[in-house]
């Protein structure tokens, strides 16, 4: 592996951090990393773990999961700000913004597109059919990632309690996000407090996996400080104002426009736990009382989120498409409804970077505090079981056409339709893990052949829904 890329092989430095990996490297790499985020969160996490950690070794597992811990903790796509703050480690602000944008940008053309198909003929034999393909697929490179994080992750017998107590309180009684990963934070702290600090792990050096090829000093760090919160908190302000204000000076306060950018500017802020968490509410919201779309459609929305690249919370790109498109104003529909998608994923996504440039040098700066890295072990095991859960979820989703939620008491069950289920998923999907487990295969590659045996199957004229 290192000799595939010794030229990002690094130590301590004083001398500025560009040499470390070139802008034109590290924008080629997220690019890559922004086509393969299929499946969601767990399948966004798989694909950097796999590529910033496994393959190039330009991050080192412990910080990896230190920058995923606080992004499990922000409101919004976790996923997404994680991107921000490996690319901001790596490369500094530009760094963090290349690579944020990177990631969101194929989900936002492709959502557009799909949105407009959908618009224009419904839902076509052809796209289903190669949707139909990637979605068993990322099954197989989200059971990669619980694997390789719950080896890494569960460094105490403790730790794995943790985990699978996260994972039965959010897929057995629904258990609201943000309590799963305070209570996993205590419990954590808790158990540094009686039991000493971890050192259960062995350094890199000394284990059986290779060091990064980048030192942990060497990487990216800005000094706290109230001048630099300032700036930061300015210039998102008015990087959210700028097209809000534009809206409601050039379309009025009651247009759909203005309407829909406050209100997903407000879900931005409240999204803790990922997209699901908060989907039920702007389902609620768009359907019965803005009335921007129909209730089957919020759920045909979601499935196009679910197998196209980006966050999960890109499905309100599709909301704002179709709400503007049929109420337009006195602007063409399609322009409209484009300005509207824009607008959404936009305020969407701004305080992401918000959050991540505003705290991350506060987090850093506390890494090496045995307490606070005590109560960010207990997360990150937690971790396993939310990416389990959402795992789970995404099988069900997958493998069956229908699934209801049964209740039972303090019982929340997710419990698919028999009946319902998909063979050529399930064929696709274990063919697809002996590609990536057995072959070797790329991510991208996986997914590449997965999708054209989705395309075949539906020409074929095999049941593709």
């Amino acid at each position: 592996m290192s000799s595939k890329e010794p030229s990002t092989r690094a130590t301590p430095t004083s001398s500025g951090r560009r040499d470390l990996i070139s802008l034109r490297q590290a924008s080629w790499a997220w690019f890559l990393i922004s086509l393969q985020t299929f499946g969601g969160p767990a399948g966004q996490i798989a694909v950097m773990q796999r590529t910033l950690v496994d393959e190039k070794r330009w991050i080192g597992q412990k910080r990896f999961l230190h920058a995923l811990n606080y992004c499990m903790l922000l409101p919004g796509p976790e996923a997404q700000q994680l991107a921000i703050y490996t690319g901001w480690l790596l490369g500094g602000t530009l760094g963090g913004l290349i690579a944020g944008v990177l990631f969101v940008l194929p989900g936002m053309i492709a959502m557009l597109g799909l949105a407009a198909i959908y618009v224009a003929f419904g839902a076509t034999t052809i796209v289903l059919a190669i949707f139909a393909g990637i979605a068993p697929a990322v099954l197989a490179v989200v059971v990669q990632a619980v694997t390789r994080v719950a080896k890494r992750a569960s460094t105490r017998p403790a730790h794995w309690v943790i985990a699978v107590c996260a994972f039965g309180a959010l897929a057995l009684f629904a258990v609201p996000f943000p309590i799963v990963i305070a209570v996993a934070g205590f419990a954590g702290w808790l158990i540094g407090r009686t039991h000493g600090a971890d050192r259960s792990s062995k350094p890199a050096s000394d284990s059986d996996e290779a060091p990064p090829l980048i030192a942990d000093d060497a990487l990216h760090a800005d000094a706290p400080s109230l001048r630099r919160t300032i700036l930061v908190l300015g210039v998102g302000v008015i990087a959210w104002a700028i097209p809000m204000v534009a809206v409601v000076v050039f379309t009025g306060r009651s247009s759909v426009f203005t309407e829909q950018g406050l209100f997903f500017s407000g879900t931005a802020l409240v999204t803790f736990g990922g997209a699901y968490a908060v989907l039920a509410y702007v389902a609620q919201k768009a359907v019965e009382t803005y009335g921007w779309l129909a209730p089957g459609e919020m759920v045909r929305g979601l499935g196009l989120a679910e197998t196209t690249p980006g966050p999960l919370i890109m499905v309100v790109q599709f909301v704002a498409f179709l709400g503007a498109y049929r109420n337009p104003g006195e602007l063409d529909p399609w322009v409209a409804a484009t300005i509207g998608a824009l607008l959404t994923t936009w305020v969407t996504f701004v305080p992401c970077f918000v959050f991540i440039f505003l705290g991350a040098p506060y987090v850093e700066r506390l890494r090496n505090n045995t307490q606070l890295t005590s109560a960010l072990n207990g997360i990150t095991a937690s971790v396993v079981g939310v990416i389990a859960n959402l795992a789970l979820y995404f099988a069900v989703h997958t493998l069956f056409a229908d699934a209801a939620m049964l209740h039972w008491g303090p019982l929340h069950l997710l419990v698919p339709e028999l009946g319902s289920f998909r063979p050529l998923a399930l064929v696709i999907g274990v063919l697809a893990g002996v590609m990536i487990y057995r072959l070797n295969w790329s991510v991208l590659r996986t997914l590449g052949v997965c999708a054209l045996l989705g395309l075949t199957a539906g020409l074929v004229g095999l049941p593709v829904t």
